[in-house]
């Protein structure tokens, strides 16, 4: 009987029983700590993903876990249909946190995303005068706020689209960082409410907009009368190197989107934040979700945010992330022929690798890394992001940035 390892094993169970619509990297991870993680075989791997930037705060943070644990025992769900006393704190913590009058906790980032989509268009009908069913956001191309039908309906990626159809209508899009359509076509289109946008293209690749582009699509917005969506799921939370993204510039959205490492983590939760004039436009048993804004959640959220500014995550990412993209800079110019471009702020970084028969797709130098010790997803064909945990050390980043190399200097 041929024998098969752990790793092949759970792996072979998942394509058995699961879905197929995720390909990830072959390995099978069972435990993890700060900015490791380690394997079935018991292999130790640095995180240079994080989850998709949800676990800025290390794996398992103790305060994090702690929080979790005694709420647990305590109450974890109450449903929306009683208050709890976790909540209001929870609402109030993040309002003061983000500068912002009210607070709506949901699940995950797309449910965030559609929440703000309809906050949005109510406030299009109540407050702005728009006719109903009439109410149209503007969003950019290359965009991913999640994979609900209605969020893939503006979707220009086609494997986000393609046999999901029919999409909804209500959508325009315009080119990423290019101030002349957003103006243009606020312009023409009256009943344009919102544009929603993320201030950091993530799955786009990393991409990053001009310096100032969310303060001019800011002031063009306010001229029209439109409100401003950020999409802060991936870029929030320190990644970037600033609590926000949009800080950079010093934006404050109309309606801020956030999620993944609102918890650390640990537990799906995200929020959508804005002012009373907005966030008043939904009464009661016009939205909702029966696990959002429970205890278990509240208590993690205030935790996760804790840890952010008692640890100052957000100022060693900002540290880290000069240290690393300084060291592929020099490794781009000592292998031109494999590194084409090096971009990021703060610890959400990407490197671009040029196509070829030495190094095949990014796929493959993800494969290459996991051998060495570090794991990572490529997105998009020739694209790997980078986006360790924010607890990151200086020792290790320098560490990490060696695994690299070392990978990309050994491909002939």
């Amino acid at each position: 009987m041929e024998i098969i390892s752990a790793t092949q094993a759970a792996i072979e169970k998942e394509k058995k029983y699961g879905a197929h619509n995720y390909s990830p990297l072959p390995v099978v991870l069972t435990s993890g700590k700060g900015v490791n993680v380690w394997d079935e075989e018991g292999n130790k791997y640095y995180d240079f993903l994080s989850a998709y930037s949800a676990v800025n705060q290390g794996h398992c943070h103790p305060s994090i876990i702690e929080a979790m644990i005694n709420q647990a025992k305590t109450l974890t769900l109450t449903s929306r249909a009683f208050y709890n006393d976790k909540l209001g704190p929870a609402e109030e913590y993040i309002c003061r946190y983000f500068g912002y009058e009210k607070s709506l906790f949901m699940n995950s980032g797309a449910e965030a995303v559609e929440t703000a989509i309809k906050l949005a268009r109510k406030w299009a009908y109540k407050k702005k005068g728009l006719t109903p069913g009439s109410a149209a956001i503007v969003v950019v191309d290359g965009n991913f706020h999640g994979r609900t039908t209605g969020l893939i309906s503006f979707s220009t990626d086609p494997m986000s689209t393609d046999g999901f159809g029919p999409m909804m209508p209500g959508y325009h899009i315009i080119p990423y960082n290019d101030l002349a359509s957003l103006e243009n076509t606020l312009a023409q289109r009256p009943e344009i409410c919102a544009f929603l946008l993320e201030p950091i293209q993530g799955e786009a690749g990393v991409l990053i907009p001009d310096d100032g582009y969310l303060t001019a699509a800011h002031d063009i917005c306010k001229k029209y009368n439109v409100k401003l969506i950020i999409d802060e799921i991936q870029t929030g939370i320190g990644r970037t190197g600033k609590r926000l993204a949009s800080d950079y510039d010093g934006v404050k959205a109309d309606i801020l989107i956030l999620g993944k490492a609102l918890s650390g983590g640990v537990l799906p939760v995200s929020a959508v934040l804005c002012d009373d004039d907005i966030m008043l436009c939904i009464q009661p048993g016009e939205h909702g979700s029966t696990f959002g804004g429970n205890p278990l959640a509240a208590v993690v959220t205030i935790a996760s945010l804790e840890v952010m500014e008692r640890e100052a995550l957000t100022d060693n990412s900002f540290a880290m992330g000069e240290i690393f993209r300084a060291r592929m800079q020099a490794l781009k110019e000592k292998r031109p022929d494999l590194i084409s471009a090096v971009r990021g702020k703060g610890l959400l970084n990407a490197i671009d690798i040029i196509p070829g028969e030495k190094t095949g797709t990014a796929y493959n130098v993800c494969l290459a890394l996991m051998k060495k010790g570090l794991l990572s997803k490529p997105t998009h064909q020739h694209t790997i992001r980078f986006s360790p945990p924010l607890v990151i050390t200086e020792e290790e980043i320098h560490i990490c940035c060696d695994i690299i190399g070392d990978v990309i200097m050994s491909i002939k």
